[in-house]
């Protein structure tokens, strides 16, 4: 009976661990979606995006969500986007550190505020950092195109729950702490 208990314990840790190490998925303007009408960079702000997390845009097909440059993003230049699609429901994988930056391709949408910037850092950490001087001189994010040659968009029907988690476990660490719960289940 008492290995039955230490292997519920051991689960109960696993399960503990590796939760918090997976990768998170946010949703674009939380219940509006992406849409006109809502300040994208107030709904950035506290929020930190690493690789491997994803956005999900979900909004009528009326709009678009086209990866663009930093100049493009900057004088909201349509019709040269990196990446597009029109779906009314776009996952995009952030697979690269740096900044990446979404418009509505609709003539005056985004003049209209349809515009998103998101900056995204390599790895997981403990805790994420707040400092407005970390990581913005010396990365790649300074460039006007994204880093990356294979578009990073996917489509997706499905609508996934922001996550407000506020911390994340190395993947390593999930890795050892599985190890050792497994040792200590088999043992016992």
């Amino acid at each position: 009976m008492a290995s039955s208990s230490v292997g519920m314990v051991c689960l109960l840790l696993v399960s503990w661990m590796v939760v918090p190490s997976l990768a998170k998925v946010y949703t674009v303007g939380d219940t509006p979606g992406w849409t006109t009408g809502v300040d994208y960079s107030t709904w950035t702000k506290d929020k930190t995006f690493k690789v491997g997390d994803s956005l999900v845009f979900n909004y009528p097909t009326s709009h678009t969500v086209d990866e663009v440059s930093s100049s493009d993003y900057g004088t909201c230049t349509v019709g040269n986007a990196i990446t597009t699609d029109n779906s009314g429901a776009t996952t995009v994988a952030l697979k690269t550190a740096g900044t990446h930056y979404f418009i509505c391709g609709v003539v005056g949408h985004c003049a209209n505020g349809m515009k998103l910037s998101v900056k995204v850092e390599s790895g997981s950490s403990a805790a994420p950092s707040k400092s407005p001087s970390s990581s913005s001189s010396s990365s790649p994010a300074s460039t006007d195109k994204p880093s990356t040659s294979t578009p990073s968009t996917t489509t997706t029907t499905t609508k996934a729950p922001d996550s407000s988690s506020s911390w994340s476990l190395s993947p390593f660490m999930a890795v050892v702490t599985t190890c050792l719960a497994l040792l200590v289940l088999v043992i016992s």
